[in-house]
């Protein structure tokens, strides 16, 4: 699967999460509720702030 994690900070609370790039549905922070994303049919549309890009693990980080 192609994509990049974002971590995006709510803009009412504060709460930093991290979101697939390409969501499908809507993401709402966990702690107030504030939408976060939502699906454009490509790469999400980000209504907090991008504080970074989470880098993915390459699939021999995982055959440990």
């Amino acid at each position: 699967m192609a994509g990049n994690y974002y971590k995006v900070a709510c803009t009412d609370c504060e709460n930093e999460q991290i979101i697939f790039g390409k969501a499908s549905s809507v993401v709402n922070c966990a702690v107030c509720g504030t939408t976060l994303a939502t699906p454009t049919g490509g790469n999400a549309e980000f209504h907090g702030e991008v504080v970074e890009t989470v880098e993915r693990r390459d699939s021999t980080e995982l055959e440990a």
